[in-house]
Parts: C-alpha cells; sequence; structure tokens
C-alpha cells in the first residue's frame, strides 16, 4: 500500500447563480437559485439552501432577477448548413424576381472573383407560376455558375453555366423521387428538386468546398447558437463530411453546443444497398459518444414539401397535380426495421398525410418484425431501449393518422416558424381546401398523447428559438408581426411551447441525460433572458435577448461576460 498517495486536487468551487426566476422544465418547474459544480447543476431550488449547498467559497452570480430557462435544444436542424447560408446571397424576403436578381446581381459585383454565386432563401410563390427559369439567372450573371438554393432546400436553381458545371442538359434522367425541370420543348429550365438535386447538384458543390470551409461554417453555426441561447442541436442530415468537421471540432473542444445527429439515408432502389447504409450508421453510433457529439439514427425523406407541389398527398393539390412518396412503403419498411433493430432511431421526414401514412406503416412493420423493445436506459446498437421514432414536420396531417401515430410512440417533430404567416401565401393556395385550415395541428398531436417536440429546421427558416417560440405561442408572424395569426386555435401555452424547445427535444434525441431540463445531475445548459417572458406580452418575445449562455458550466455568450459579483 501506497503511504504517501498522491493528495487529490481540491474540488473547484461551486458556482452559485442567484436572484433569478428559474424555469426548470422539470417535475418543479419553479425555483430561486441553481448551483453548478464542475461542468452539473448540484441544486436547483431556494436560495437560502443554494446558498448552504454552494458553500462559503462559492462563486455567486447575482442575476438580479432575470429569468433563466433550461438552454433551447433545437429538435430540427442542419447545423453546418446554418453557417454555409450565413455566407451566401440571402434571398429571405426577396418578394419578386426582380427583387432575387437585384440582390444576386449586387453580391456578384461585391465578389468579382468568386469562382460561383451561391444564395438560399427564394419562394416559390414569388416567382411567376412557381417555376423559375435559368434564364432569369443568366440575365444578371451569365459569365459563372449561380446555385439558388429554395428556402426549403427542397429545390435548387440554377443558371445556364450551374447546369454545365454539373453536367445536366437537356438529356439528363431524372432520378427516382427527384425531376430535372424541362420546358415544353424539352430544355432544361435549370428548376431541380428533391433527389435529383441530391445526387446532381449537391455532389458537386461539396466537390468545391474544403474542410477548412467546413469548418468556418461549423464555427459560424455554433457562435449564432450560443448567442441566440441553442445549447443542444438534433442535425438532420449528417454525412460524412459534415460529421468529420465535427469530430475535429469535438476534439479541439471547439463544440459549444452538443450535437445529436441523425444521418442521412438515401434511397437507392436496392434494398442490399439501403440496408447497407443503415449498417454504416449502425457502426457509426456504436462508436463512444462524447458530451458533445453523438450518432442516434437515420433520416429518410418520404416526401417533399407543399411549396413545391413535392409533399404526398391523399388528394391531388388544386392543379390536379400530386407527388409519390420518395420511398414507398414496401422499399422503406424493411429499411426502418433493420434501424430498429440495431437500436437506431428512425426520424422521417414526411410533410404530406400520404407520406405520413407510410412512416407510420413502416414502424408498424417494425414493430411486428422485432416485436417489443424495452426502456432499461442501456444505449448503443443492439440495445433493449425503448423506441423513439420520429416523423418530421407533419404539416398536412389526418386526425386519425395523428391517434396512430400517439398510440405508436412516434414523436411529433414539428417547426412553428414553417407556419409563420409571411410564408404562408403560396402553401395555403396549393392546397386549396380544407387541409389549409388544419395546417401545422401542434396541439393535437400532445392531446391525443405523442410527444411533441419544436424545432426551426434551420438554414430553411430562421434559428432564433425565441421568435419561435413566439409564433408556437401566438400563430403570428415573426417576420411581419402585423399579419393575423395563422390558424389561432393551434397556438401553444408558452410554457408548453418552452418544455417541447427543451426537455422534450433532448429527450426525443435520447439525450435527456445530458441536458433540456434544470435539474440535479444534469449538464448546466441554461439562459439567462434579459426580462421576465411569462410575465409580459407575447409580443416582447421578439425584443428579449439571451443575456448569457451557459453551456457545461462555462459561459459561452458572452464570451467574456461582464463583472459578476462575486466572493
Amino acid at each position: 500500500m501506497d503511504d504517501n498517495p498522491t493528495p487529490l486536487a481540491p474540488p473547484a468551487p461551486a458556482q452559485l447563480f442567484r436572484n433569478a426566476r428559474v424555469f426548470t422544465a422539470a417535475r418543479r418547474a419553479h425555483a430561486e437559485a441553481l448551483v453548478v459544480v464542475g461542468e452539473r447543476i448540484a441544486y436547483v431550488g431556494d436560495e437560502a439552501t443554494a446558498a448552504r449547498v454552494a458553500g462559503p467559497d462559492a462563486r455567486v452570480h447575482d442575476l438580479g432577477g432575470a429569468t433563466v430557462l433550461p438552454g433551447f435544444v433545437d429538435g430540427h436542424a442542419h447545423v453546418v448548413g446554418t453557417g454555409e447560408a450565413a455566407a451566401q446571397v440571402n434571398l429571405w424576403g426577396a418578394d419578386s424576381v426582380a427583387e432575387i436578381q437585384r440582390r444576386i446581381d449586387r453580391w456578384a459585383r461585391e465578389h468579382p472573383d468568386a469562382p460561383r454565386v451561391l444564395a438560399t432563401g427564394w419562394k416559390h410563390g414569388d416567382i411567376p407560376g412557381g417555376a423559375p427559369d435559368r434564364g432569369m439567372l443568366d440575365a444578371v450573371v451569365a459569365d459563372r455558375p449561380v446555385y439558388a438554393q429554395a428556402y426549403d432546400f427542397h429545390s435548387i436553381w440554377l443558371n445556364s453555366a450551374a447546369l454545365e458545371e454539373s453536367g445536366i442538359d437537356d438529356t439528363t434522367v431524372s432520378p427516382p423521387g427527384g425531376t430535372v425541370h424541362r420546358d415544353a420543348a424539352g430544355a432544361a429550365t435549370g428548376l431541380v428538386d428533391e433527389t435529383a438535386m441530391h445526387r446532381l447538384v449537391w455532389p458537386v458543390l461539396d466537390g468545391f468546398t474544403t474542410e477548412a470551409d467546413r469548418d468556418e461554417a461549423l464555427a459560424v453555426a455554433l457562435a449564432a447558437y450560443a448567442e441566440s441561447g441553442i445549447v443542444g442541436s438534433t442535425e438532420m442530415a449528417l454525412n460524412e463530411d459534415d460529421y468529420a468537421a465535427m469530430r475535429r471540432a469535438d476534439a479541439a473542444g471547439a463544440l459549444t453546443t452538443r450535437i445529436s445527429a441523425f444521418w442521412r439515408v438515401q434511397p437507392t432502389g436496392d434494398e442490399a444497398a439501403n440496408l447497407a447504409q443503415v449498417a454504416r450508421v449502425a457502426e457509426l453510433a456504436a462508436r463512444d459518444a462524447t458530451p458533445f457529439l453523438r450518432v442516434t439514427g437515420i433520416k429518410v425523406m418520404v416526401d417533399g414539401t407543399v411549396d413545391g407541389c413535392t409533399a404526398s398527398l391523399g388528394k391531388p393539390y388544386v392543379d390536379g397535380t400530386n407527388a409519390d412518396p420518395i420511398w414507398s412503403l414496401a422499399e422503406l419498411a424493411p429499411v426502418v426495421a433493420a434501424a430498429d433493430a440495431a437500436g437506431l432511431q428512425v426520424a422521417m421526414h414526411a410533410i404530406g398525410d400520404e407520406a405520413t401514412r407510410v412512416a407510420i406503416g413502416a414502424v408498424e412493420h417494425a414493430v411486428a418484425v422485432n416485436g417489443p423493445h424495452g426502456s432499461d436506459g442501456s444505449d448503443g446498437p443492439g440495445s433493449s431501449m425503448e423506441r423513439r421514432h420520429r416523423i418530421e414536420h407533419l404539416e398536412v396531417v389526418d386526425p386519425e393518422d395523428i391517434q396512430r401515430l400517439a398510440a405508436l410512440g412516434i414523436t411529433a417533430s414539428m417547426q412553428p416558424v414553417h407556419a409563420d404567416p409571411a410564408i404562408q401565401e403560396n402553401w395555403r393556395r396549393v392546397l386549396g381546401d380544407e387541409r389549409a385550415d388544419r395546417g401545422f395541428p401542434w396541439p393535437e398531436m400532445t392531446e391525443a398523447g405523442a410527444t411533441l417536440v419544436l424545432g426551426t429546421d434551420s438554414p430553411t427558416s430562421p434559428h432564433a428559438p425565441l421568435p419561435n417560440m413566439f409564433i408556437a405561442a401566438t400563430r403570428r408572424s415573426a417576420l411581419d408581426p402585423s399579419l393575423p395569426a395563422n390558424i389561432a386555435r393551434y397556438a401553444l401555452p408558452l410554457a408548453d411551447a418552452i418544455v417541447h424547445a427543451t426537455r422534450d427535444a433532448a429527450w426525443a434525441s435520447r439525450s435527456e441525460h445530458l441536458h433540456g431540463r434544470l435539474a440535479e445531475g444534469l449538464y448546466a445548459d441554461f439562459v439567462v433572458l434579459d426580462r421576465d417572458i411569462f410575465s409580459r406580452p407575447l409580443d416582447e418575445l421578439l425584443d428579449t435577448r439571451v443575456l448569457r449562455t451557459v453551456v457545461g458550466g462555462r459561459a459561452v455568450h458572452p464570451v467574456r461576460p461582464e463583472p459578476e459579483e462575486e466572493r
């Protein structure tokens, strides 16, 4: 036995956050103070007890009566893409072809050495007939490729130089589940959507993106997250390159947002190839997860979007057209069953009611094939932990299918920002019937017993969580608050919305052991706001600032905090 053992280092002083209005999103919803020891919460409750728990050497933060919330966990996002979009031509709010052209032309003139022009944010309803043409882009930039991503990231608009660079011409065959659009004469128009975009255009753009580019985009997204109070994000389209960037940042200690990731599985038309993708994700999920990065499941795109008329509906759009699901039930069911058997989560993008039925059917098949799962808290492929499969978006959904998904324990992952009245005109017009008056029915999910998770799907929408909470609690527009509410009966109580964007979002990605609530043992991931949002008019959510974002007990915003009371 060693008679002279190395002495243990003294524990770091506790941090006492006092004089606060703490909303915990936990069993005891409100508190006055919290104590942080190292990276984790040691106590949440009354101030007198907190002071005793923290001890006389604690570092004291007097929050001056400020409101404290669990840090927001974005329930559906594209992290690297959020950073990439920040550097592109911003077409949000460009409500005409002329304005789109003006912004692209201005950027091109300001960046004469850029080899290509990348833009994002245009809406189908702002283009005559919803059909952009390459000539509209050629008119302002003809000497280099222009790639303009639609705001929903389900369509991309190319000029003639970009079509040539992508190898797309009038004879290019559209892959299953996507379209290279053509005019009446059979010429490629420059509009490419869904799997055609994924397979023909995005790989070309990826080829021009360096590791340094991805690292920078990730850093930009993380900085924006910290400033707006996002401590966790659910990555919904992970690929090899973005994962490598995240792993580099994690190894360097640069991740300031905890990322739970779903790996995109593409339909190939070959079941063996589809299942091989699932097996690859199972390998990644089996790696040791870190507190900041873990692969938890697969993501599949069952259909497209209402705005692009690529969402798969039970009955046609107002113009008589419709879209088939990208994955049929026969193709999807084996993939979901294999992921389920491997202990992976499955997230299924389904916006239209027909796509939702395909997604539900695939989970039913997995239950029938694999039998019950347990909830013993174990983790990793092949474990017996409970299923937490998800359907993303659920914008047009039949009431009977809400009951079905709830009974199967499927999480409803929805995005208030997509219901913003400022972007709803075309959405409602192309549906043109009673379905438009049942859009985005968030309360119906919880009333049926399903877990509801709120996110932003950034960069398809702004990433900031507080304006997202405004839309959730009012059904009004964060972009133009003067607009009338979009189906006011579907608004959520503010406290419920925050729970769905914190506690429930963490649970839905199997991260509830990390954060999402303010409770003993969890990481100290929380935000401090400049006002009490629960006692002020809801409109003030649009002006509320995040004074401080804390991740693992460390302030990540502001990076250099203002002087604090200490003892």
